[in-house]
């Protein structure tokens, strides 16, 4: 997949997406979550053979160093959509897709009596998860969502024989509360839309293992981190992979190393020195395949 820089003319970028820029917001649970093979490596773009290749991991995300924290230790429940959250396509009860984090890596998983498949992560002994049973997605470009959730802000937690939960409080879907869960995106096959956050020192070197938060379409985040791993073609990224249409917010906060000075979208300033939250509209007629965000850093 080619990497594209958008928007040497101010007329090419207005024409591909609309950016718009607010103070940064918390809120959320911390840590991160993401798709991966059974023994945890990395996947090309998040793009996946066949679904029951598919499996979760919990803790820190790829890039991420030493010190960033893993999920909050609790229980947690996670199913599979459509890229809207509409179409619930994970297909046993919610019991059934249970883990358990202990020092911010999964260690259990649900009963025996309705198992997933279990791997181990090669880099930290945690379990990953199989993803399946989930049906086929309704997205013509093969794209998937999975959420996870403390079990305590499961909708349905006191019922989980269930399989979709109706109650929509709080924006919910399927029992799943935007702001309390985390998400990622992946494919089966096809190609992605990413956005791809890369931090710059004062002479514009990259730096690596600095985080930014994606906030999807539907309010949940995930939070990534900066790296570089030639074989994956991922060069200095926080990158956010597989998208879908709608907005996406891409939250950048001060950090160790990183004094947050302007940010460009595509090559342009957004017009906000520190801080902030970039909105990036991905419309349905959008034929690229990488928005570049570049933070300098002071």
């Amino acid at each position: 997949m080619r990497k594209i820089l958008y928007g040497a003319a101010l007329g090419v970028f207005v024409a591909t997406m609309f950016v718009s820029v607010s103070a940064a917001a918390g809120g959320g649970i911390s840590g991160a979550i993401f798709t991966t093979v059974a023994n945890g490596s990395e996947v090309n773009y998040n793009i996946y053979p066949s679904k029951d290749a598919v499996y979760l991991d919990g803790g820190p995300g790829p890039g991420a160093p030493q010190t960033a924290a893993g999920l909050p230790d609790g229980v947690y429940v996670f199913q599979v959509t459509d890229p809207s959250g509409k179409t619930l396509l994970s297909s046993d009860p919610a019991g059934c897709r249970l883990f358990t984090v202990t020092d911010g890596i999964i260690t259990s998983t649900a009963p025996s009596t309705c198992p997933h498949v279990t791997g181990v992560d090669v880099d930290h002994n945690a379990l990953t998860v199989q993803l399946m049973p989930y049906d086929d997605t309704p997205n013509p470009g093969g794209e998937y969502k999975v959420w996870a959730t403390p079990l305590g802000n499961y909708l349905c937690a006191t019922n989980l024989n269930i399989v979709d939960c109706p109650k929509k409080a709080s924006g919910a879907k399927h029992g799943f509360v935007p702001r309390y869960s985390k998400t990622d995106n992946f494919k089966v096959r096809g190609t992605p839309l990413e956005i791809d956050t890369r931090f710059r020192d004062t002479s514009w070197n990259f730096l690596d293992g600095r985080m930014i938060t994606w906030s999807d379409t539907l309010g949940a985040s995930n939070n990534k981190w900066s790296y570089e791993n030639l074989e994956l073609n991922i060069h200095h990224e926080a990158h956010v992979e597989n998208v879908e249409v709608g907005t996406h917010t891409i939250t950048i906060g001060n950090q160790a190393g990183c004094t947050v000075g302007n940010v460009y979208v595509s090559g342009i300033a957004t017009g906000v020195v520190g801080p902030q939250s970039v909105n990036v509209r991905v419309p349905d007629d959008f034929s690229g395949d990488t928005v570049f965000i570049d933070v300098a850093c002071k």
